[in-house]
């Protein structure tokens, strides 16, 4: 599964055309990945519309937004709209300055609404997104300092009350650690 993702990104499969050259720009922006060669910057738009076409959330959404997958596509959309109001031109075809302004617009917000949504849940939703698909890839591992999984393959010892070999045994395994504080 890791080395899989050195690999080429998978073919976009959600997202149009013009919706992922919107969401690349976007998390470029909000990952900082301008300064990356395209062949070093992490495909984190692939890895979310693999997600997206998949039907893999987080297994919940806010109540006042829609689907994640068709949160992506409108807000996508109104961050193109956006784009073309204020500088007479799409997201993708903006500046990295510009591009800047609309995405630090739009978490500025806070808790009004952005085109009828809550901006932080947008907000919400675009960095939940981008940090889980960023921080899922090893080169990203590799500017923090984490060496990757301890068992590629899985753990050695799965199972309830089986313990890898370099845990140990709880001292007072009967306590509830919820009673504990009462």
């Amino acid at each position: 599964m890791v080395l899989s993702r050195l690999g080429p990104p998978p073919d976009i499969r959600y997202f149009t055309p013009e919706q992922e050259a919107v969401a690349t720009c976007l998390l470029v922006q909000l990952l900082d990945q301008s300064d990356e060669p395209d062949e070093r910057r992490i495909p984190v738009t692939a890895m979310i519309d693999a997600r997206l076409a998949e039907g893999e959330s987080d297994g919940w959404h806010y109540a006042d937004m829609p689907p994640d997958g068709d949160a992506w596509c409108q807000t996508l959309s109104h961050l193109d709209a956006d784009a073309a109001k204020q500088f007479g031109r799409g997201f993708a075809s903006c500046s990295l300055d510009e591009q800047a302004r609309l995405v630090q617009a739009v978490q500025d917000l806070g808790s009004d609404a952005w085109h009828g949504l809550p901006a932080a849940q947008v907000w919400s939703l675009w960095t939940r997104y981008a940090c889980t698909a960023f921080y899922s890839h090893p080169w990203a591992w590799d500017e923090i300092g984490f060496s990757g999984p301890a068992y590629p393959r899985g753990y050695k010892n799965a199972g309830v009350g089986k313990r890898e070999p370099f845990e140990v045994r709880d001292q007072q395994p009967d306590l509830d650690p919820l009673r504990r504080g009462e």
